[in-house]
């Protein structure tokens, strides 16, 4: 990697290999700068985050989820229109076909999970809740359908999304990602299967709610993510997240928990696996 990447020191390598359940490796960071996959990898797994979820959130990033999946062994796709891309498209009248090409690419076997998908209330307003709604419940049946991980986007809409959870029912694996609500909301999530997965947004000092959240949240239904490029922990906020910084925020979440921190890691792993239905390899370092 040359020196103009903007990348911080690596931390020191977490005890047990976790999965980064939520990342974004199709994003341009500063200076518009294309992340190098293979890169990625290796600085994730030489700090002990040897497997990628990359997360689509349109047409043209969950096409390249499924291809970078195909590409790369430690790597599994999530298919899915965000929420606020549902009103562009349905303006354009072009909802349902890009629907029902989010299903055949759900159908791939690289795929693990339909996401990100949901509800966000904080960028689009109410004239564009009604169709938000509708990709949601489609997502959700598409999730159903294939057997993959339902990946929610909750903005601003945590009783709506509740709402919608239950009119349709949860599949058999859903996770929260990015979790942003507080101890109340967590509960009720928990209560509906879910799992809860937390990002560096944890570490921010503005954010107690949402370590008490964490605390309560039964070590069965931890997950961690970066949604990297955004949402970096600290002391690194303002810089480009990545997979390789996670150990910051587990290492934090350890503290808050009261958890050993080996223990929390071998347990995150095992919740990602089950629920992303099942291991994936992990990525190897070349040999010195």
């Amino acid at each position: 990697m040359s020196a103009d990447w903007p990348w911080p020191d690596a931390p020191e390598p977490l005890p047990h290999p976790v999965v980064d359940n939520h990342c974004h490796l199709d994003h341009r960071i500063k200076g518009g700068l294309l992340i190098d996959v293979p890169d990625a990898l290796d600085r994730a797994a030489a700090v002990g985050v040897p497997r990628i979820v990359q997360v689509g959130c349109d047409l043209e990033g969950s096409r390249w989820a499924v291809e970078a999946a195909r590409a790369h062994e430690p790597v599994v796709a999530a298919v899915a229109l965000h929420p606020n891309e549902a009103p562009l498209l349905a303006e354009k009248g072009e909802l349902d076909s890009a629907i029902a090409e989010i299903d055949a690419l759900a159908a791939d076997p690289h795929v693990r999970a339909v996401g990100e998908t949901g509800l966000d209330y904080f960028r689009t307003g109410e004239g564009g809740r009604e169709t938000q709604h509708h990709s949601f419940r489609e997502h959700i049946r598409i999730a159903k359908k294939h057997d993959r991980a339902l990946v929610i986007h909750d903005r601003d809409a945590h009783a709506d999304v509740l709402a919608i959870l239950d009119d349709e029912g949860l599949p058999e694996r859903t996770v929260f990602h990015c979790f942003s609500g507080d101890a109340g909301f967590a509960r009720a999530c928990v209560e509906r299967g879910a799992y809860l997965s937390f990002s560096g947004t944890v570490t921010f000092s503005n954010a107690p709610e949402l370590r008490d959240a964490l605390k309560i949240t039964p070590a069965d239904r931890v997950l961690v993510e970066t949604d990297a490029p955004f949402l970096t922990p600290t002391p690194h906020r303002g810089r480009p997240n990545a997979s390789f910084l996670i150990p910051f925020t587990l290492r934090n979440m350890a503290e808050t928990r009261g958890d050993d921190l080996a223990d929390l890691c071998r347990q995150i792993d095992e919740n990602t696996d089950r629920a992303f239905g099942g291991p994936w390899p992990r990525h190897s370092l070349p040999s010195a």
